[in-house]
């Protein structure tokens, strides 16, 4: 079951896409149907820069494990570097 949920932010980084490296501006997420994992559902992640075009994605397909495993991971290196190390106040 698709939930229709989906969650936007915006961010400041770097994709690397078929075109090279290009700005990111925003991300997406949501529970659906994936264009190319094995799966009936996956946690989908779009990081995206919609004012250079529909080239300037990065799309991520995961299942719900190891979407958590990533956070997990994003937690515990954050948490092993000085605090604001990696800030945009840096």
């Amino acid at each position: 079951m698709c939930t229709y949920l989906t969650e936007k932010i915006a961010i400041e980084g770097s994709g690397k896409g078929a075109q090279g490296w290009f700005g990111l501006s925003h991300a997406t997420v949501y529970v659906d149907h994936p264009v190319h994992a094995g799966y009936a559902h996956t946690v989908n992640i779009d990081f995206l820069n919609p004012a250079i075009g529909p080239s300037a994605r990065v799309a991520v397909e995961l299942t719900e494990e190891d979407a958590l495993a990533l956070v997990a991971a994003i937690q515990t290196a954050l948490a092993a570097a000085p605090a604001g190390l990696a800030s945009r106040n840096q």
